[in-house]
This record gives C-alpha cells, structure tokens and sequence, in this order.
C-alpha cells in the first residue's frame, strides 16, 4: 500500500458532494478517472523499472500485468510475477573471458561464463540451449545456467520505480478526478 500526500477534509467533502452530485454516473467518471492515471502511471513503471534493472522494456511490459478499473469494481491494478531473471535477458554477450551482461544499468563481467561453444578460432556455434548464459560448475556435462539476482516484483515496489508511481498517482489523480466530474456534470 502507499499513501497520496496528506488528506484535507474540506477538499474530501468537496469531492463527496460533487460524487453525490453525479448520482449514477459518480462511478462512470471515477473509473475513466482510475483508468487513465492507471495507464499513466503503468507507463511511467515500465520506464522506470527498465532503468533500474537494465531489461529493455519489451521484457517489462510482458511482466507487468495490468487489472483496470470498471463500474462495480473501481480499481487498477498492476502486477508481477516470475523468480530470479536470467542474464539472457540483460543483452548478454560472449566474449573471450566470458560473458557480458547489462544488469541494473551496468555492464558486468561474468567470468568463465559462456553462451556458444567451440574455440574462438574456428568459430563458435550455438549450442540450441535457448541463448541462455551458462557456467561449468564440475566436470564437462555439469551446467549452471546464471541468473541476474533481479526480481521484477520486488524492483515494482522498491527504489525509483515506486518513487515514479506515486509520484505521478499523488499528482494526476486529482486532476482526473475533477476533469471526470466537471466533464459528466457540464461545467
């Protein structure tokens, strides 16, 4: 849960007699209202998270999940899920010391890792693993496929990523909600 700013009462009256106002259509404009600073906002998280953890935001959209608001439910939703991102995913590249990846915004050396097999001097090949990084861990079957440490729920509620959210919540929100109310009213 997070809290917008601080509540004044006289503004929460204001906004219950402009509701009551509406009658059967209160619902209507708060859900346009929740709707659209929830794409706002979803946008925003999308940005910010592929900042934070170095995934192109293809990857992100595909993770975050979005629930949006209607009539009878007046809720918007956005949600992750999935475990420790594999490096596969952070522009990985081979190169002769082992792989590089791009994890939360920088380029990092994972040493003795590898994508492709074969010599570097006749050429490499594919190994039809998926282009997943892997690192021997024993002897010449024994495989470790490396993952990045990063968690995309956990990255959703912490950091820049929730700082954005709020942020943009605390400050669109209200003005939709006035907009919604003065567009059904005809003010």
């Amino acid at each position: 849960m997070f809290k917008v700013g601080e509540v004044d009462v006289r503004d929460l009256e204001r906004f219950g007699n402009m509701i009551g106002a509406l009658g059967q259509d209160g619902p209507k404009a708060v859900n346009r209202a929740l709707n659209r600073t929830g794409d706002m906002a979803r946008t925003r998280v999308v940005r910010e998270l592929a900042k934070q953890t170095g995934l192109p935001q293809k990857t992100i959209r595909k993770a975050v999940k979005v629930k949006r608001s209607s009539w009878q439910d007046l809720e918007y939703r956005l949600s992750s899920s999935g475990g420790d991102v594999s490096l596969k995913y952070f522009k990985a590249r081979e190169t002769r010391r082992g792989v590089t990846a791009f994890v939360r915004g920088e380029r990092e050396l994972f040493e003795g890792a590898f994508i492709k097999g074969g010599s570097f001097v006749r050429g490499r090949v594919a190994l039809n693993m998926g282009g997943h990084v892997f690192q021997r861990i024993g002897g010449r079957t024994e495989l470790e496929k490396l993952k990045s440490g990063v968690f995309i729920p956990i990255e959703m509620v912490e950091g820049a990523t929730a700082i954005a959210f709020e942020g943009l919540v605390a400050d669109v929100l209200p003005r939709r909600l006035d907009h919604e109310i003065n567009r059904v009213l005809g003010v």
